[in-house]
């Protein structure tokens, strides 16, 4: 058991520095974009109570919201 845990651990770190590592090349726009994503993730599914819909509904919004915040100058 205790080597299951220590496989997770591992597991674990290693998708956290690949997926930090992946916002390297985004503008600020893409980044905006994806943390409104996940932040609007995160209250859809608080509001309405863990349900998928509410999540992927609030991780669309949240993505909308966020790629509009600070759009580049035309």
């Amino acid at each position: 058991m205790n080597n299951v845990k220590r496989i997770a651990a591992t597991a674990a770190m290693l998708a956290a520095t690949l997926g930090l590592s992946a916002c390297a090349g985004m503008s600020n726009q893409d980044r905006n974009t994806a943390v409104g994503a996940g932040v609007g993730a995160v209250a859809g599914s608080v509001l309405t109570g863990g349900s998928a819909v509410g999540t992927v509904g609030g991780a669309a919004v949240g993505g909308v919201i966020g790629n509009q915040v600070q759009k580049p100058p035309r």
